[in-house]
């Protein structure tokens, strides 16, 4: 097969392969979910196994915790959710008086504008619809929650023998099972820190809406917490909707306040926070996230926007834990040269 062939091939298998991801859209997205659930778990069971704790009891009690978190995340989603999209009509009529009203403003300064063009071209109810839409995909999957649950407690399960299975099927197993711990050690630190910044900055979103008294700080929490895992584009679609609803029901002072807090508080993680832990050398380029979170999205919908930038991740740290792809994993990588942030490993030691 010449190199021509092989391309076309390959493209073929790329493209069945996305129309089979996008006709399984309800199971591939519920079967992620719980990968990704499964992922943030298994340290802790770790943890407690390596303190001679039994691997069932381990299992149970991280697992009962999940359960836990899950049901309050979900309840959270689905009845905040419900709650904006009945106060979506009252939020469009109040961004028509509030556009009728600044057109009016600007024809006395002699600046002629129609009302119905101006809300054509600046519609920013088209926000506060994507936020509605966002939560009420995430919520409707997370009502899917017992298969979710049932699938990471079989993943746990798996996960102390996966270990001894692969070294069972590799064919060399002394120099190709420290690519695969590489792959496993990066990866959870990834998603330890990130997860670990993305419920800070979702805490701290909560808690500044909440002071300036815009409505449903959880809610917009929440969206914080979980458009975090997007870097670059998520802060900017979690922040938009936040910041015209203080502006709708507020006022142009709270809009400001919550656009400076935004802005703050994505600054302090992103910048400063997330480097010193995690490195650049963990990062994608922003073209790579733009283009993750239109593919995955488009594939599987608000679920798949959330998890485009794990996805991604996992593939970039696969592609670097084998010296035959480091080029593509480079690729994938920011701009920035990676020595320009200290990178941490587990211990907490700079590298």
């Amino acid at each position: 097969m010449n190199s021509s062939t092989r391309v076309l091939v390959t493209l073929a298998a790329v493209v069945v392969i996305a129309f089979g991801l996008k006709a399984a859209e309800s199971v591939v997205v519920s079967f992620l979910l719980a990968a990704f659930i499964a992922v943030i778990a298994a340290p802790p069971i770790f943890w407690l196994e390596q303190r001679r704790v039994p691997d069932a009891l381990a299992i149970t009690g991280v697992m009962i915790a999940m359960v836990g978190i899950l049901v309050t995340v979900g309840a959270l989603l689905v009845q905040s959710g419900t709650a904006f999209t009945d106060r979506l009509p009252f939020y469009q009529e109040r961004i028509t008086e509030l556009v009728s009203e600044t057109v009016a403003w600007l024809t006395n300064l002699g600046v002629e504008i129609d009302s119905d063009i101006a809300l054509n071209l600046f519609n920013p109810g088209m926000a506060l619809d994507l936020a509605g839409n966002l939560l009420r995909g995430l919520g409707s999957v997370m009502s899917n929650s017992f298969f979710i649950l049932l699938t990471v407690i079989f993943i746990l399960g798996e996960a102390s023998s996966f270990p001894r299975k692969l070294q069972e099927v590799l064919s060399d197993p002394e120099s190709e099972m420290p690519l695969f711990s590489q792959f496993a050690g990066s990866l959870n630190r990834y998603i330890a820190i990130k997860t670990s910044t993305s419920l800070a900055t979702g805490l701290l979103v909560t808690l500044s809406l909440w002071i300036i008294e815009v409505d449903f700080p959880v809610l917009w929490g929440l969206l914080a917490f979980l458009l975090n895992y997007v870097p670059n584009i998520g802060s900017i679609i979690a922040a938009v909707p936040a910041v015209l609803l203080a502006l709708i029901q507020l006022g142009p002072g709270a809009a400001a306040a919550a656009t400076a807090t935004y802005l703050a508080i994505n600054i302090i993680m992103g910048n400063v926070v997330e480097p010193r832990f995690m490195g650049r050398g963990l990062g994608l380029s922003t073209l790579v996230v733009f283009l993750s979170l239109v593919v995955w999205g488009a594939l599987l919908g608000p679920v798949g926007m959330f998890l485009s930038v794990p996805l991604t991740m996992t593939a970039k740290l696969a592609l670097e834990a084998n010296p035959a792809t480091t080029w593509i994993a480079v690729l994938l990588s920011p701009a920035d040269p990676p020595n320009e942030a200290p990178v941490v490993d587990e211990a907490g030691n700079e590298g």
